[in-house]
Formats: structure tokens, C-alpha cells, sequence
């Protein structure tokens, strides 16, 4: 398992925006699972529909590439800062809301060099809440 400590070792994001709260599984080269916990506190829901809160889309797609960027660096990834290239086929499927907590399931389509190609699902439970096929390039410059 690597927690949160570790993760802040490993991508450069930090809070409000680190989105992932731990991997529990790693495969270096094939996959990775990681989870975020969802709880009324996060700043997001005070303006993302306050009556009905539900976590941003793009948020849940930024919290699987983060899990992806651990997987990349975890993978032999040379570089600190992971630059998304290319989202594809995303989909939403059911809302995540305050309590729930999202498992992101991210596997490695293919790499070569810097740039790295992944294909995720979120789930809360056992229910595909998105999902969604995404490129980056980790790199040591910034863009």
C-alpha cells in the first residue's frame, strides 16, 4: 500500500488538488488501484450544485491520472511532473456524492519514452461511475 505521505513523495500535487488518498494495489508496468475518499468537507461541493452535491467530472478524471502518474513513476517513469496530452471515450456514468468513497482502476495501455497511454474506471462499490482512456508524458520541464 503506499498512503498518503508517500504519494505526496511521489507527484508534485498538493491540497485542494491532490485527489488521490492511497494505492492499494501496484503492479509496476500493468496497473494500479487507488482510492479517494469523498466527504462533505471537500471545497468543490460549496459551488458544484451546494443543494445536491455531486464531485466534478473532471475531478474524478484528474484523480485517476493521478493515480496513473503513480503508476508511471512507480513503472520506471523518468521525470516529476505528469502534463495530460489526450482524453478519450470518457464517460459518467452515476454521480459520486459526499460519503462515497471511488476506487480508480488504472491500467498501462502502452508507453514509450516520456509518453504513456492508460485506461481507467472509477467505481464506487462495485457500480462504474466513469471511465475513460487518457496519454501523458511525464516530464522533468515545465510545458
Amino acid at each position: 500500500m503506499i498512503d498518503s505521505r508517500e504519494i505526496k513523495n511521489i507527484l508534485p500535487h498538493r491540497f485542494p488538488f491532490l485527489l488521490v488518498d492511497k494505492v492499494i494495489e501496484l503492479e509496476p508496468e500493468v496497473r494500479a488501484v487507488g482510492i479517494k475518499n469523498v466527504t462533505i468537507n471537500e471545497q468543490f461541493f460549496q459551488g458544484h450544485f451546494p443543494e445536491f452535491p455531486i464531485m466534478p467530472g473532471v475531478l474524478i478524471v484528474e484523480a485517476m491520472a493521478q493515480v496513473a502518474g503513480i503508476l508511471a513513476k512507480r513503472s520506471g517513469a523518468e521525470g516529476n511532473t505528469v502534463y495530460f496530452m489526450a482524453i478519450d471515450k470518457v464517460k459518467f456514468r452515476k454521480p459520486v456524492v459526499p460519503g462515497d468513497q471511488i476506487r480508480f482502476d488504472v491500467t498501462i495501455v502502452q508507453h514509450r519514452n516520456a509518453v504513456w497511454k492508460f485506461a481507467g474506471k472509477a467505481f464506487v462499490d462495485d457500480n462504474v461511475v466513469s471511465e475513460a482512456e487518457f496519454t501523458a508524458m511525464v516530464s522533468e520541464e515545465e510545458l
